[in-house]
């Protein structure tokens, strides 16, 4: 195992106590179509988790737009559907890879070591004819014991100070399509363009067909970033720089932080300088 699993090894699973499923679905234009799909039918055994109201924390003027959840809160989340650091926990979610990985990364962030990524989603086990239901899982109260991995996550003043003093290290990488990188479209945040500084690699592109890119496959694709240089990903709002932190982390880079408030705090900060096109 590594940091993805495949169906058929979940269906296997199914039955083994000692795993938790949880269901990840969202849609950012349809923010309630998530919990109606799991509603519709989801993988047998599986608790959902909302994007907004269980893998965010409330947004202010700063932060960004899917800032980290209270942990405290987030801890009893966990709890409540009997996760505890002996569980291995596998998050799915349509099949993009986008929402299971923010929930990978935030359950690695409190210190859990053995959550994974189930490869093409919902949508490649339903494809496979493997069983969906509309039962609603129970499950018996858990502790989990916190162990925050503070090098995980990068702050503002990190990236502030980056750019202020034109630093060349920590590697900043910009997970966003490459329009939006190049400031030829922005449709969500107040202002087009990058965080000066920042290299483009679109997170997607660590993916095929719903599965994450095998580890040689990612050191391909990360060629030309010395393993030895810290680097910190970002995206618009945290979400989509998580799969690229995981493609990171398979590729064999030890060094790596999510700028969690990312481009969308980046701007909320007026005076904020901002790159456009090709040149970082």
């Amino acid at each position: 195992m590594d940091f993805a699993v495949r169906k058929e090894w979940l269906a296997e699973k199914l039955t083994n106590d000692q795993v938790k499923i949880v269901d990840c679905r969202f849609e950012l234009g349809d923010q309630d179509k998530g919990e109606k799909l799991y509603q519709e039918g989801h993988i047998p055994g599986a608790f959902y988790f909302d994007l907004e109201k269980q893998l965010s924390g409330p947004v202010s003027k700063h932060g960004g737009r899917h800032p980290l959840p209270d942990m405290d809160q987030f801890k009893r989340e966990i709890e409540k559907i009997g996760i505890d650091r002996t569980k291995t926990v596998v998050a799915y979610d349509g099949g993009e890879g986008q929402f299971a990985s923010r929930f990978w990364w935030l359950l690695t962030y409190i210190g859990h070591e053995k959550v994974y990524i189930l490869n093409e989603g919902i949508k490649g086990w339903s494809e496979a004819g493997y069983m969906i239901t509309k039962e609603m899982p129970t499950s018996e109260l858990a502790t989990f014991e916190v162990t925050i991995q503070k090098d995980m996550l990068a702050s503002y003043d990190e990236v502030k100070d980056i750019v202020d003093n034109k630093k060349s290290s920590p590697i900043l990488i910009d997970s966003r399509v490459k329009s939006r990188y190049l400031g030829e479209v922005e449709s969500i945040d107040r202002i087009a363009g990058h965080i000066p500084g920042a290299i483009n690699m679109y997170w997607a592109e660590g993916l095929e067909n719903g599965s994450f890119k095998s580890s040689e496959e990612q050191k391909v694709r990360f060629t030309g970033l010395d393993q030895q240089t810290p680097i910190i990903v970002y995206c618009g709002s945290g979400v989509t720089a998580a799969p690229n932190y995981m493609a990171l982390k398979m590729a064999g880079y030890q060094h790596v932080k999510l700028y969690i408030g990312s481009y969308s705090d980046w701007v909320s900060y007026t005076d904020n300088p901002v790159a456009t096109g090709e040149g970082i």
